[in-house]
């Protein structure tokens, strides 16, 4: 009966070792997740651009798809282009995700020049003297298909930063910065 037994437990923790070796050389679901490729969809309104790129692949950012996202942010007033912070761009896959849909961003505001952002204060009590708008770790969306008010909840349950609801101007403020909501 031992002899039996032994044998069961021997194959049992053959298995198991096996099992050990097998799962280690294929990543976790969460380190498939981590390493599957990160794309954004952007759609700028004032420009009339258009983007669906591929910005994160084989665990690197990618330089080309930075730029050409960059270009899609940049100021349109002026054509300053700025670096945009990647914590951004991971924070709109996030919220693409939660919010179950493959519709573009509708950008109405990215990156900011020092002199836009002087102009759209002294136009409006909303705009901030030290927008995160200029320094690349903000901006203002719309997501076709999905109400303002939906769109602001799932940004605030991502807490990956600011959240500003602005429904009489009709966009969502989403940045990197510090985690608030006005």
């Amino acid at each position: 009966m031992d002899e039996v037994a032994g044998v069961g437990r021997r194959r049992f923790l053959g298995f198991v070792a096996a099992t050990a070796v097998a799962t280690a050389a294929v990543p976790s679901l969460a380190a498939r997740r981590l390493l599957r490729p990160r794309a954004v969809s952007l759609h700028n309104l004032h420009t009339g651009e258009a983007l669906n790129t591929v910005y994160w692949a084989d665990g690197r950012y990618l330089p080309d798809a930075a730029q050409r996202i960059e270009w899609l942010l940049r100021d349109h007033r002026t054509d300053e282009v700025h670096v945009v912070d990647p914590r951004l761009l991971d924070l709109l896959v996030d919220l693409r995700a939660r919010l179950h849909t493959y519709a573009p961003f509708e950008i109405l505001s990215g990156y900011r020049s020092p002199q836009t952002n002087a102009m759209l204060a002294s136009l409006s009590d909303g705009v901030a003297q030290n927008s995160l708008h200029l320094d690349g770790k903000a901006v203002d969306i719309r997501v076709p298909g999905r109400g303002l008010r939906h769109v602001r909840a799932a940004a605030m349950a991502l807490r990956g930063g600011g959240v500003g609801y602005y429904p009489h101007s009709d966009f969502v403020h989403i940045d990197t910065g510090r985690i608030r909501h006005w």
